[in-house]
């Protein structure tokens, strides 16, 4: 019987996977370990073996797909049997007895990642973690149809899509609507509401049900553009569709800020100290390790050494609760030819600074190259994000959710500053830009953060000896 091959899961969070590339093509042979395309999540890269000897009868998707995890993708078997026969009918489920365990053999820190199997799929259901974004956004999921994952399921990323359409809603008419799906009533949305910036409020709810029921007689019609053929005042443009990796990352950035109140703290720390025990390492013997130290794994190693005095800050928000953590592990933001990537350096605060710089050096190498861990690239407490080296003076960086907070690192710049009572003197200042979600840090406490920081990088040599 032909084997058919599924969209591994990549983690029990990941609920689709993006095709990168097709290593086969339809009638080539393939053995058991034979890789035959790679997936991306918005983590990493894999490859996917065949799982089955035997001839590629059949490739369902093509590579730039954005595939539901344990959905098939191919079809193995021998030459002249029909794939179609292999296919699970409509509301049947897939056998799992071969399901593929991912390799990920873009590199030697990888290992193998166990597959997660679920349930049987029901048509028309809805997973738990889509069920639990849609009670919290009051969508009814009835209103989306078939979804994405398997079987028709609705997952947490078909909500997610629905809500990029739909306009933002106060949080009276967030209840309200909420209220009228429990009950089964009319909740129809058409357009913007009429409140602030276009938000939806409890009295656009009644409009919108009642302009939808006094057009339903009438006749649609559509109005066509006349042509513009050859125009010459017609600006010149290319779209590009947002999808892949890019339409991912765009998502999550989205539901960043949705899910918070970001609140964002400018400051500045002088960085004289900073910039002196750069020259003064990069000047010593390669054999002590210090010569490749950076002013950003100075900053880090500051960073992992004062979140344990705010433990606040080193924390994840969760469902009606905070998760505060004793131990540092800090993300930080590389960017990559593939989009933005968040690897972590566990334990930081337990680590030297020569191991702080080896480590993020490691990681970012591993990033760029495509042949990052999964494992790598997941548990962060609080995330770093260095734009220094381009100029910026001050940016608002995006929090990396669940995390609480995210700091951005901008340039280094000539600050007057007073040195005594009316005596002045012009010193170098590194700008540091905080974010916070101010739902569970509030602004005083994370200006004492941000103080405790900028201390801590003007005597960072004090620091390195603590």
């Amino acid at each position: 019987m032909a084997h058919v091959l599924i969209m591994p899961r990549q983690g029990n969070t990941v609920e689709s996977c993006i095709i990168g590339e097709w290593m086969v093509k339809e009638g080539d042979s393939v053995e058991e370990d034979t890789p035959v395309c790679s997936v991306e999540t918005d983590k990493a890269a894999f490859e996917v073996p065949a799982g089955a000897a035997g001839r590629v009868l059949k490739i369902l998707y093509s590579s730039g797909d954005d595939v539901p995890v344990l959905e098939p993708i191919l079809v193995i078997g021998q030459a002249g049997e029909n794939w179609e026969d292999a296919l699970p009918k409509q509301g049947s489920t897939l056998p799992r007895d071969k399901e593929p365990v991912p390799v990920a053999a873009m590199g030697p820190q990888n290992k193998e990642i166990p597959s997660q199997i679920s349930g049987p799929s029901i048509l028309g259901a809805v997973s738990p973690r889509a069920k639990r974004l849609a009670q919290s956004e009051a969508v009814n999921p009835a209103e989306i149809g078939m979804g994405s994952g398997p079987g028709g399921r609705i997952i947490e990323q078909d909500i997610n899509a629905f809500l990029a359409k739909r306009p933002p809603l106060s949080q009276a008419a967030k209840e309200e609507l909420r209220n009228r799906i429990a009950q089964g009533l009319p909740a129809i949305i058409e357009g913007t509401g009429s409140g602030i910036g276009g938000r939806i409020i409890v009295e656009d709810l009644d409009r919108f049900s009642s302009a939808v029921t006094s057009s339903m007689d009438e006749d649609p019609s559509i109005d066509e553009d006349p042509s513009i053929d050859g125009d010459p005042s017609i600006d010149e443009y290319v779209d590009t569709p947002i999808k892949g990796i890019r339409k991912v990352i765009a998502d999550k950035m989205m539901k960043s800020h949705t899910d918070t109140a970001a609140f964002t703290l400018n400051s500045s720390a002088q960085a004289a100290k900073l910039q002196e025990l750069r020259s003064r390492f990069k000047a010593t013997k390669p054999e002590l390790g210090l010569s490749k130290i950076t002013i950003n794994d100075l900053i880090l190693f500051a960073v992992s050494r004062v979140l344990p005095l705010h433990p606040y800050m080193n924390a994840h928000k969760l469902e009606g609760s905070v998760r505060t953590y004793r131990n540092v592990h800090l993300g930080i933001a590389v960017s990559t030819e593939r989009g933005l990537m968040v690897p972590v350096i566990r334990n930081a605060h337990l680590l030297s600074l020569v191991q702080i710089s080896q480590r993020a050096k490691e990681l970012a190498e591993l990033c760029r190259s495509a042949s990052i861990s999964p494992d790598d690239l997941q548990g962060s407490t609080f995330t770093i994000s260095n734009l220094g080296n381009t100029g910026i003076e001050s940016f608002t960086p995006v929090i990396n959710i669940p995390e609480v907070a995210i700091l951005g690192v901008c340039s280094i710049s000539p600050k007057l500053t007073e040195t005594s009572p009316l005596n002045y003197q012009t010193l170098p200042h590194l700008g540091l830009s905080l974010t916070i979600d101010h739902t569970v840090v509030d602004g005083a406490p994370a200006a004492e953060f941000l103080k405790t920081l900028c201390g801590a990088i003007r005597d960072i040599d004090l620091w390195l000896i603590k």
